[in-house]
């Protein structure tokens, strides 16, 4: 079984465990992964600001058709993860709980104040589209750091399809490569196709570096990679490129880290589990 199927078959058998009923991508046709409703793939409700989030992003998330169910309703959505590890530390009012535990800031850190979803910072106004970014912790203006910003990646990461290169157009752009200059060599390698990497994706990591320091220049900013960790030979090739991209980024200058969903459910149940019961059991019964 290859790393898609896993994750794949583990949500759907999460699902089956719950009793719920799943329907394909297009309705009674295609693999019956997506649920009926929104709420039976998520631990809590959406509250109404992160439904406009989505809502405003580009991705389509809520947004089905009379055929198809919409994409946050799928076991194996990224969204969905994304939602159901941060989601429950917004509504309770204890972000900096879930920041510290995603090793973006310490224990005694106070500063960090709201969680948006899907958010959008511009590269250049050249540009027509902005990458939206997962999940961003927005902090206090006394805060070195202004956001803390999280690319999260679940089954997609070990999908057959190729994920794009940098387009030569963000190449040619000079000013906003002044200084990463590091980071303006490798995309070169990867422009305007990527035929390096197999499973992380580093030309969507660099649109969003580049929008984040665009916004708040290269030092106010903490970006986090938060991966599906598998087993056997797809982990390792993951884990050689997460590696192989944090030294472009660090040797800018750039706050990037990576972690793993598992690393992290895991220390949240070690730190959490009596204080926060229900959603230690749902995250670490669906995603370890």
């Amino acid at each position: 079984m290859n790393s898609f199927e896993y994750i794949f078959s583990k949500q759907v058998s999460w699902s089956q465990n719950q009793g719920i009923d799943l329907v394909g991508s297009k309705g009674l046709r295609g693999r019956p992964a997506y649920t009926k409703t929104l709420d039976e793939n998520l631990f809590e409700p959406l509250a109404k600001p992160v439904i406009n989030d989505f809502s405003a992003g580009d991705g389509g998330e809520l947004n089905g058709t009379t055929n198809s169910p919409p994409k946050m309703h799928a076991v194996h959505s990224s969204s969905a993860l994304g939602v159901n590890i941060f989601h429950y530390w917004l509504r309770i009012n204890q972000i900096p709980k879930i920041a510290a535990a995603c090793r973006l800031c310490s224990k005694n850190n106070t500063l960090c104040q709201n969680i948006q979803f899907e958010k959008k910072y511009p590269i250049s106004s050249k540009f027509r589209y902005s990458p939206n970014i997962d999940v961003v912790i927005e902090n206090s203006q006394k805060s070195k750091y202004k956001v803390f910003a999280v690319e999260c990646k679940f089954s997609e990461a070990y999908s057959s399809r190729r994920h794009a290169g940098i387009d030569p157009k963000y190449l040619k752009l000079k000013s906003i490569w002044d200084d990463v200059p590091h980071l303006l060599r490798f995309a070169k390698t990867i422009s305007p196709d990527d035929h390096k990497f197999s499973h992380l994706h580093p030309a969507q990591l660099i649109k969003h570096i580049l929008g984040l320091k665009n916004q708040f220049g290269k030092d106010s900013f903490r970006l986090l990679y938060l991966w599906y960790d598998v087993l056997g030979h797809d982990s390792a090739v993951h884990r050689n490129e997460i590696d192989t991209f944090s030294g472009v980024a660090k040797s800018d200058g750039i706050k990037f880290h990576a972690l793993s969903y598992q690393d992290l459910i895991v220390k949240l149940s070690r730190e959490s589990r009596n204080e926060h019961p229900e959603y230690i059991q749902y995250v670490s019964e669906r995603y370890l």
